[in-house]
This record gives structure tokens, C-alpha cells and sequence, in this order.
């Protein structure tokens, strides 16, 4: 039965709802639910620049002074090109995956990411054809989880910037009982199963984050006299490195947004050309990192905070005036990534539930009140908005933007004779090799520092 779905990006939607919208187009799912047909409004290439940028900067904006100071003001500023080149290549090798999956699909337009890992696996070499539902069902967990980590580190972002201005002008309450008032106004819009309820927010969301961003490097260009570069550190290494690697792919990750909004342009082929919209956004948002990162961590050094709206003088009006509007930035775009993360798991519950098939609606409702819940508690019990960021970013988005396109890649070579040439070989071990590197020394350091807060 074919559904119509509606998307919106606030900043790193997931699911085909919030994608649609990004690219204005409303798509239709196939009649046995898998795949889309393109229809309505289509983009032009600066439409899908402006949703490719919003949907990829976001709350790890606000982190790049910590990346900083885990990379160093050199070697940040070396790698996270080098990370960005990498993480537009897989986007290249999804997007090429999904090009010839839908060839091979009869009567369908476009594939999501899911569906792409899907499809690629079943159309792929015999021996790997009976994994294609699990791939699938890995992608799908790996979106949910990070859309999970999302929503608790909104919990965290929102409650240390009112904590300090609560602090400030004589409320005097603990960080959980501020994290508590912010629960009831977050679940609220989040128990609301139409995101057209839900999405009108999002545009003032990326306006008070953007005006957040410009306010805080304002306050600290005037805030006297730069520091010497010669105060910080150029390079760093080892642990500092492996969070500086969860921290940048968090703030990259944005490879399921690519597919739904190359299908929804006027001129889809223009998308991922040498200076077409891909290359030309990551470009733009590669320099936005490197300027907040860079003026953050020579401005405050080893104590830029996790949101650099954190590192502003607490005293002064304006200062309190950017941590609320980035707060209330960050609050608003919770529901719609909330709204992702329930998007898919609510199927398989809905499929496999006698109770949720009688009564859909008290059912999700009731799932959208534990899950909330869930993201209120993890971030309850991990309060580090950093260390947070760094350990989602090395766990799922590694696996999401680098690990999952290489595997496609090496799916759709095996299926051509001697496709996977010595050159698409080397590469892809290479780029599976940082990844595998990033994944288990990011996560490792990630929760290490994480249990030395707990101690």
C-alpha cells in the first residue's frame, strides 16, 4: 500500500519524511513499499545547496572548538579536508549504488539509503544475496542510534547553556532539575504523530543556531586581544586524536540526506559533478568548520567547552541572550529529529504487534513517551555534551559514512569481471582501514573519558 511522505532536514535528518521536504518534493512509496516515484515541486541547485547545508551543520557546529583542541590548530586544519574528500567520495560511490539499483528496479525512481544497501546486496553476487534484508536492517539500526545519540545530546546542549543563565541571575538549581524542566516542553511536540505539526519550526531553529554561531565568534573577536598562536597546540596525538575523529564525522554526517535530494532536482546530474552542489556545500561547510574551530580554540584554548556558547561570560546580557536563542535553536529541532528516530522503528513494531495493529495511534504514542524518556535518561546519566558527541560520531557515524558506501562499492565491482581493479582496491581497504581505526579507538577513548567523568 503506497504512502505519501513529506520531508524536512533541520539539520541531519534521517528518514524519508524529513528528506522529502528537504528537496521539496513530495515522493510516493512503490506499491510493495519499497522505493519512490518522484512527483511535485523540483529543485533547483541552489535549493538543494541550502538544504544540503542546513541539513549538514548543525549542533557539531558548536563542537568545533573542542575538535580543535583534540586535533590541534594544525593538524585539525589538515585533516578535516582530508576528512571532508572522504566523506564526499562515499557519497559519490551511494550515490552511483543507488543509480544502478534503481535501473534494475522495476517501476521505482528513487532508493533511500536503506534500500539502496538493500538492493545493491541482492542484486549483487550470489553469495551475498541473502544478506541484502539484513544490510538493510544494520543501516537502519545504525540511523536510529545516532538519531537517538541526536536527541539525548540535544537534552545535553539545551540544559548547560540555561544552567549558566540560571546560575547567573540567582536561580540556584541543580543541572538535572534544569534537564528535568526541559523535558515536559521537549516530549510535548515529540508525541505528535504528524510531522506537519511539526516541521514549521525547523526554519526559526537553523535561524537562532546560525545567529547563535554569528553572536558567539562576534563576542569573542571583540572580547580583547587574540592569544599568541604559539599558546596552543599545533598537533596532537593518540587519544586526543581518536576523539577529534568522533567529533569530526559527527559534524560531517549528513550521507543519508544526499540520496533524496539529488532525486528531488530539477537536474539530478548536476548534484555530484566537480563543482556541482555536493563538492561546492561540503566545500563551504569544510571552511565554516575550520573558521569556528580555528577562532574558537585560539580564543579560549584548553577550556573551549563542548558548545563554544558555553566559553561566553555568563555576566554579560548578550552573552545570555546567545546561550537562550542557541538553546532555543537546538530545543526546537529536537521533535523533528525525534520524529526521524520513531519513523523507523515504528514499522517492524507496527508489522509484528497485534496491539499496535488494533490501536496505531495509543501505540505510538505510547512509544514516542518511552523513547523520549530514553534520550532524557542517557543524557541524564551522561552529561558531557563532548565526550557524547565524539562517542556517536566515532561509533555510527564512521559506519554510516565511510564503512556502508564501501561495501557497496565492493558489491557493485564484483558484479562487473574484473571490475575491482588494483586502484578501487587499495582505496577502498584504505578508506575501511581509517574507519575501522576511527571506530574502535574513537569509541574506546570516547568511553574511557566517559567513565572518568562517572569516577
Amino acid at each position: 500500500m503506497g504512502r505519501t511522505l513529506e520531508i524536512t532536514p533541520p539539520e541531519r535528518s534521517i528518514n524519508l519524511e524529513k528528506q522529502q521536504e528537504a528537496g521539496g518534493v513530495n515522493v510516493e512509496a512503490g506499491a510493495e513499499g519499497t522505493g519512490a516515484k518522484r512527483r511535485g515541486h523540483e529543485t533547483s541547485n541552489l535549493e538543494a545547496a541550502t538544504h544540503l547545508f542546513k541539513g549538514s551543520v548543525g549542533a557539531g557546529l558548536f563542537a568545533m572548538g573542542d575538535c580543535f583542541k583534540n586535533g590541534g590548530l594544525a593538524g585539525a586544519t589538515i585533516l578535516l579536508p582530508i576528512i571532508a574528500v572522504m566523506c564526499v567520495h562515499c557519497e559519490q560511490m551511494l550515490i552511483k549504488g543507488s543509480i544502478l539499483a534503481v535501473e534494475r528496479t522495476p517501476g521505482v525512481d528513487f532508493l533511500d539509503y536503506p534500500e539502496t544497501v538493500e538492493k545493491s546486496f541482492e542484486y549483487g553476487p550470489r553469495p551475498l544475496r541473502r544478506m541484502s534484508r539484513f544490510m538493510k536492517l544494520v543501516v537502519e539500526m545504525f540511523l536510529c542510534v545516532t538519531q537517538f545519540g541526536f536527541c539525548a545530546i540535544y537534552f545535553v546542549f539545551i540544559t548547560e547553556n540555561l544552567y549558566q543563565v540560571f546560575q547567573q541571575n540567582g536561580i540556584d538549581i541543580s543541572m538535572s532539575m534544569v534537564m528535568l524542566i526541559t523535558l515536559l516542553p521537549a516530549m510535548i511536540p515529540s508525541l505528535m504523530t504528524n510531522l506537519k505539526y511539526i516541521s514549521p519550526v525547523s526554519l526559526f531553529a537553523n535561524v537562532a543556531l546560525l545567529f547563535g554561531l554569528i553572536a558567539t565568534l562576534t563576542i569573542a573577536f571583540s572580547d580583547g586581544p587574540m592569544p599568541s598562536l604559539g599558546e596552543r597546540h599545533l598537533f596532537t596525538g593518540g587519544s586526543q586524536l581518536a576523539l577529534f575523529f568522533g567529533t569530526a564525522l559527527f559534524s560531517y554526517e549528513g550521507i543519508a540526506l544526499i540520496l533524496p535530494l539529488r532525486n528531488s532536482m530539477r537536474k539530478p546530474e548536476n548534484f555530484s559533478t566537480r563543482f556541482g552542489v555536493l563538492n561546492s556545500t561540503m566545500f563551504a561547510t569544510t571552511a565554516l568548520f575550520i573558521f569556528t574551530g580555528f577562532v574558537s580554540y585560539v580564543r579560549w584554548g584548553e577550556d573551549v567547552a563542548g558548545s563554544i556558547t558555553l566559553n561566553l561570560v555568563v555576566e554579560d546580557i548578550l552573552s545570555q541572550v546567545v546561550k537562550v536563542v542557541a538553546a532555543l535553536g537546538v530545543f526546537l529541532g529536537y521533535p523533528i529529529q525525534f520524529f526521524v528516530m520513531i519513523k523507523i522503528i515504528w514499522p517492524p513494531i507496527k508489522r509484528s504487534n497485534e496491539c499496535a495493529q488494533k490501536y496505531p495511534i495509543t501505540t505510538q504514542v505510547c512509544l514516542r513517551f518511552v523513547m523520549c524518556m530514553m534520550t532524557f535518561g542517557v543524557a541524564l546519566v551522561v552529561p558531557q555534551l563532548n565526550l557524547f558527541i565524539s562517542l556517536i560520531g566515532a561509533l555510527c557515524s564512521t559506519c554510516l559514512a565511510f564503512v556502508i558506501p564501501v561495501l557497496i562499492d565492493f558489491v557493485i565491482q564484483a558484479q562487473v569481471p574484473k571490475g575491482l581493479g588494483v586502484w578501487s582496491y587499495i582505496k577502498n581497504i584504505l578508506i575501511l582501514t581509517v574507519a575501522v581505526l576511527g571506530i574502535v579507538t574513537g569509541t574506546y577513548q570516547s568511553i574511557v573519558e566517559i567513565i572518568k567523568e562517572f569516577k
